[in-house]
C-alpha cells in the first residue's frame, strides 16, 4: 500500500475511490471498504482511499483528538483490508472552506475515478454540503459509477464511531467490541513501575495509555494480552492506583496469568474483553492483594 499526502501523487485513470474518515474501522466501515476493493478486483482496477490525518471536527473545533485507533494502527488496518493507495490529506483552513463541488472536481481531475464508494452518511465540503445524494447526482456528469453503502444496524441502532466511543467511555467494552467486530485494544512498551505488584505476588506489566485514544473509565478489566506472538489471559487496572501512590498520572497495569518472563522494553498488545469493577482505594496492601485474587477468580470462572 502506498501512502500519499496529495491527490496528484498518482497518475492512474482506473481507480475505485473510497471516501471517509473511518475512525475505528468498525463493521460498517469495513463493508464500505470491501465494496470498493471488490469493485477493484471485479473491474481490474486499483483501490484508492481518501481520508484525513485528523478528523475534520477535531480541526474545526480545535479539540484534542480522541480516537478508537491510533494513527499507526489505523494505517495497518487499511493495508490489511487491501487498499492500494491511501491518501491522507491535511484538513487545513483552505480545504475546510472548499465547496463540495470544488472538492469533488479536485478528486475527479486528479484521480479520474472509475467508481466512487462511500457510506450513506458520508458528508464533505464546506458546511458538509456534499453528501451521498450529491455523489449520486454527479456520477453522470463526471462519468464515474457511484456506490452508496447502507449503514448497518444493531437493535435499531446504527453502528457508528460515535456510538462506539460512547460505549468505551462508559466502560461497556462488550458492546463496543460487538460494534467494532474486533476487540478494542491498545499497544505500548512495557516500562518500570512502582513494583508493588511484585511485592504482593502479582507482577504487572506497565504501559502508558496512548494520548490520542479514547479513554475508558478507571477500573479493572478482563483482557487477552499478546506477547511475542503468543496470547495470554490478563487482568488490567487502568487508573492512578490510589492504594499505593498519590501520583495522579494514569497508567495501564496488566497482570498476565501463568506468565513469569522479563518483558521490560517489549511491545505488548492488550485486547479488552470486559470491565470487572471500578478502581478502588483500599485500606491496605493486604486488602488489595485479596481483591486481586478475587478478580482473577472472576476472570477464570
Amino acid at each position: 500500500m502506498d501512502i500519499l499526502n496529495d491527490l496528484n501523487s498518482v497518475n492512474n485513470d482506473n481507480l475505485a475511490v473510497i471516501m471517509g474518515f473511518f475512525d475505528g474501522l468498525h463493521l460498517g466501515h469495513r463493508i464500505v471498504i470491501r465494496t470498493g476493493t471488490e469493485y477493484g478486483l471485479d473491474n481490474n482496477c486499483k483501490t484508492a482511499l481518501i481520508s484525513f490525518k485528523d478528523a475534520p471536527a477535531v480541526i474545526l473545533n480545535k479539540k484534542n483528538p480522541q480516537y478508537i485507533l491510533t494513527y499507526e494502527e489505523k494505517i495497518k488496518k487499511f493495508e490489511e483490508l487491501g487498499i492500494d493507495y491511501l491518501y491522507l490529506l491535511d484538513f487545513d483552513e483552505k480545504l475546510s472552506k472548499l465547496p463540495a463541488s470544488d472538492y469533488l472536481k479536485m478528486i475527479v481531475d486528479n484521480l479520474h475515478p472509475k467508481a466512487i464508494i462511500t457510506g450513506d452518511n458520508h458528508y464533505f465540503g464546506y458546511n458538509r454540503t456534499g453528501s451521498a445524494d450529491y455523489l449520486d447526482i454527479m456520477q453522470k456528469e463526471y462519468s464515474y459509477e457511484y456506490y452508496r453503502v447502507d449503514s448497518i444496524k444493531f437493535e435499531n441502532t446504527v453502528v457508528s464511531s460515535s456510538k462506539i466511543r460512547s460505549a468505551l467511555e462508559e466502560g461497556d467494552i462488550k458492546y463496543a467490541n460487538f460494534l467494532l467486530g474486533y476487540r478494542f485494544y491498545i499497544k505500548g512498551i512495557v516500562k518500570k513501575g512502582h513494583e508493588i505488584g511484585r511485592a504482593i505476588g502479582f507482577k504487572t506489566a506497565n504501559i502508558d495509555y496512548p494520548e490520542n485514544v479514547i479513554k475508558i473509565p478507571d477500573g479493572v478489566y478482563a483482557a487477552e494480552v499478546d506477547v511475542d506472538d503468543k496470547k495470554y489471559m490478563g487482568i488490567v487496572n487502568y487508573g492512578s492506583n490510589p492504594t499505593v501512590t498519590t501520583d495522579k498520572k494514569k497508567i495501564i497495569e496488566v497482570h498476565i496469568l501463568n506468565f513469569d518472563e522479563n518483558i521490560y522494553e517489549k511491545n505488548i498488545k492488550i485486547n479488552f474483553l470486559d470491565k470487572i469493577r471500578d478502581e478502588i482505594k483500599f485500606k491496605s496492601l493486604t486488602d488489595l492483594k485479596n481483591q486481586i485474587a478475587k478478580d482473577i477468580k472472576c476472570l477464570e470462572s
